[in-house]
């Protein structure tokens, strides 16, 4: 059993290893949905200009990239459609644009979809705001098979429509559908058909990640009920912890890092979770929890073995968001920098362990992760208002704002 575990967790390393040589951002938080990247990163001086921008429709939805392609993912003008379109991203020449028609819908903040494409094996697989999941073409655009997961599995829409990204792994598409029965489903990547469905869950705004810990592969999720970790393959329950949003706003996709599993949400902060092994599964235990670490959707980030940082929200009349540096192993905040966005700022750490900020008034900030305080090395406006978070490959930044796809090279060291 121990030497199957080892090499378990070697060829796991070796395709994490393999994942992050590439110089692609194919799903939503990068390579390995965690927010890092291989890519190196030096301090400019002064603006940073851009070597392309394209108008596109509307969303919330963040680039991607693959194989020197960029994909958005938009509502096009005018339109009740959801639409995907590829783009040189060299260039920025439009490759092509498919659309599909879907129901009017008109959502709180902004309409098109929030989730964000997952490019794998030469598919682009999206999940609109109205639950249309869909598998298309990387090369030519063409639809392979489409789903219905709302009308499908009798599940309701979100106050701010389906924002979930789909997980993409070992042949099947993973979504938080949010049915009686059907809470948790995975679908075939291939062909669109159900592999297995499970559980009552509602959905939540937040995206599965997959982790393997507790001597077993697991996708993990956080619902509108708690975080739930189930078999990639059976749908088999592994363990859950109840951690229900007061106000059923959990957006912030959970993060493993150290061992442990962070969760987070608007109301309730965030919780830790030491992913162990009992009765010959994984199970968890609570390493802490802190209500002062509450996320509106920003996804935290680790840096070395034991400096996790975090965007935290304010719920209050005057909205703001505090950068702090958190103790991975405990909560402990180690230092905190308020007012760095308002609703939303994304981090990335890169390959030479800097941290990227992208805040929502479109600042770009490049600062030295340090326990000890706030390191600022360099600083420039590169966009306008955005909740998208920004994808980094080959040397260039690719995000969006309200208006535009855009490309910002950075270089590297």
């Amino acid at each position: 059993m121990v030497r199957v575990r080892f090499l378990s967790a070697f060829t796991l390393s070796l395709a994490l290893a393999l994942t992050l040589s590439a110089a692609d951002w194919p799903q939503f938080l990068g390579p390995n949905r965690n927010n890092t990247t291989p890519e190196k990163v030096a301090a400019w001086k002064g603006e940073l200009k851009p070597a392309w921008k394209v108008p596109v429709g509307d969303a919330h939805s963040s680039p991607v990239v693959a194989g020197g392609v960029v994909y958005a993912f938009y509502q096009p003008r005018g339109k009740n459609a959801d639409a995907l379109a590829a783009f040189d991203a060299g260039s920025g020449k439009r490759i092509w644009e498919k659309s599909y028609d879907r129901p009017e819908f008109d959502p709180p903040f902004g309409a098109g979809p929030r989730s964000t494409p997952s490019v794998d094996g030469g598919k682009v697989y999206t999940l609109g705001g109205t639950g249309i999941l869909a598998c298309w073409d990387a090369k030519t655009g063409d639809l392979a098979w489409k789903v219905d997961t709302l009308t499908e599995f009798k599940a309701p829409n979100l106050n701010f429509g389906i924002s979930a990204s789909p997980l993409v792994a070992g042949g099947k598409v993973f979504v938080n559908v949010g049915g009686k029965g059907a809470g948790l489903v995975a679908f075939d990547a291939a062909t669109g058909k159900v592999v297995w469905k499970t559980a009552d869950d509602a959905a939540s705004y937040a995206s599965p990640i997959l982790i393997e810990a507790g001597g077993a592969k697991q996708v993990v999720f956080l619902t509108a009920a708690g975080l739930v970790a189930v078999d990639p393959d059976t749908g088999k329950e592994f363990w859950r912890q109840p951690f229900k949003d007061l106000i059923q706003e959990s957006a912030t996709t959970p993060l493993y890092a150290g061992g442990l599993v962070i969760g987070s949400s608007v109301t309730l902060g965030s919780i830790a979770l030491k992913v162990t092994e009992a009765g010959g599964k994984p199970a968890v235990s609570e390493a802490w929890k802190s209500p002062l670490l509450n996320c509106y959707f920003s996804t935290p980030v680790l840096v070395g073995k034991d400096q996790l940082y975090m965007l935290n929200g304010k719920l209050s009349i005057n909205l703001s968001l505090t950068l702090r540096c958190v103790e991975l192993g405990t909560g402990k905040v180690k230092w905190e920098r308020p007012d760095v966005g308002k609703y939303h700022a994304a981090l990335v750490r890169t390959g030479n362990d800097k941290l990227l900020m992208l805040d929502d008034a479109g600042h770009l900030t490049l600062f030295e992760p340090d326990p000890t305080g706030y390191k600022e090395l360099a600083r420039a406006k590169v966009c306008g208002p955005t909740w998208a978070h920004p994808a980094l490959a080959g040397g260039k930044l690719y995000l969006r704002d309200e208006k535009n796809l855009i490309c910002v090279p950075l270089g590297g060291e």
